[in-house]
């Protein structure tokens, strides 16, 4: 039975980490043009547009941007939301990501590696606000499962001192 449950949850996060990747990377690009936007070229424009300054787009949407409410909430929770189910899939797939540091390490990763593929790729831009945000999405999404296991090691905890 257990090992249906992981099968399940790596089929699971599969499927999530294949939608994110729609979500992130091809959002702006149809699926049949993907392969034209395998190239190096240098593009000053796409560099420049590019944010290596941390919180200057948090700082942008929550106080200085001029924007509908709808698209800061997009820009900002979005980022954040996306990222959830990956912490809160990890530590029930893996003994290994029960901490909140090893949650929190592969999240960044993941989202580096978004970021960088938007980058060189020229899918997006690279934002140094989404490895931020992305990351805080995952700890969130790990907090619920941390959660639920320090209530089951107290209730086995007191089960086993209730015996003796």
């Amino acid at each position: 039975m257990k090992i249906i449950f992981k099968i399940t949850l790596f089929l699971i996060l599969c499927l999530y980490l294949a939608i994110l990747s729609k979500l992130i990377l091809f959002k702006y690009i149809p699926l049949s043009e993907i392969i034209n936007h395998f190239n190096f070229t240098y593009d000053e424009y796409h560099w420049r547009s590019n944010n290596f300054v941390p919180f200057k787009t948090i700082k942008f949407y929550l106080f200085l941007a001029d924007i509908n409410l709808s698209i800061r909430i997009e820009n900002l929770a979005g980022n954040v939301i996306g990222f959830m189910p990956f912490g809160f899939i990890l530590p029930l797939l893996a003994k290994k990501f029960q901490k909140i540091s090893t949650v929190t390490f592969a999240t960044f990763c993941l989202s580096l590696t978004f970021e960088l593929l938007q980058l060189v790729f020229e899918f997006g831009s690279f934002d140094v606000d989404d490895l931020i945000l992305n990351t805080a999405g995952g700890i969130l999404g790990y907090l619920p499962i941390k959660f639920v296991f320090l209530i089951a090691h107290l209730k086995k905890k007191s089960i086993k001192t209730t015996q003796f």
